[in-house]
């Protein structure tokens, strides 16, 4: 008799882990991430709240992969699985990496929209992250266990699909042979000889 699989290593846990990271990752990209107040007398400019997406499009997009490619291990085979989680753990890790670069130079990463709003490039600001930043770099940690679990725990997860035939179980006190015609096709789809 085998084993039980521990509850963390279920493929509907982690599975489910994994995606509500993605979302977490790509719902924090809709917030502000960054507060930018100008130098006075630089710019007639009032202070300017820069979104995820605008702060660092790339986290939105990585986000979408990792949430698509969590989803097609719900049906990935051994090897196909094994490409995908790879795929999925590199986009957290990537959105790790744009984020801790976001945190460590707000203002950097709020120059493209500060050029946008005051029409100059250049101009002096001061740039402070939210704590938004920081709940998508935990999420996107979550992440990249949830796919390095994946990783090596999918190695057990048994993958069906629709052509494999259910296992037959006659009922109690049901006939062992094939009652009509239908059941004699019936038998034979699943590889069983009914004249046998």
């Amino acid at each position: 008799m085998s084993k039980p699989t521990p509850v963390w290593a279920r493929k509907s846990t982690l599975i489910m882990l994994a995606v509500l990271a993605a979302l977490v990752v790509f719902g924090t990209t809709t917030q502000t991430w960054l507060h930018v107040s100008f130098a006075q007398g630089q710019v007639q400019q009032s202070d300017l709240s820069i979104p995820g997406n605008k702060a660092a499009v790339s986290v939105s997009a990585l986000a979408l992969v990792a949430l698509a490619g969590t989803l097609a291990l719900t049906i990935a085979g051994r090897i196909s699985r094994v490409v995908t989680g790879v795929i999925v753990l590199l986009a957290a890790l990537g959105i790790v990496a744009v984020v801790v670069g976001v945190l460590a130079d707000p203002s950097a990463a709020a120059m493209g929209e500060v050029g946008k709003a005051t029409g100059v490039i250049g101009v002096a600001s001061n740039a402070s992250a939210t704590w938004f930043p920081v709940a998508a770099v935990a999420a996107a940690a979550v992440l990249a266990v949830a796919a390095a679990v994946t990783l090596w725990a999918g190695r057990g997860w048994n993958t069906r699909t629709k052509y494999d035939a259910a296992p037959s179980v006659p009922a109690q006190g049901a006939a062992v042979g094939p009652i009509d015609e239908i059941d004699s096709w019936d038998q034979l789809s699943r590889g069983d000889d009914p004249t046998a």
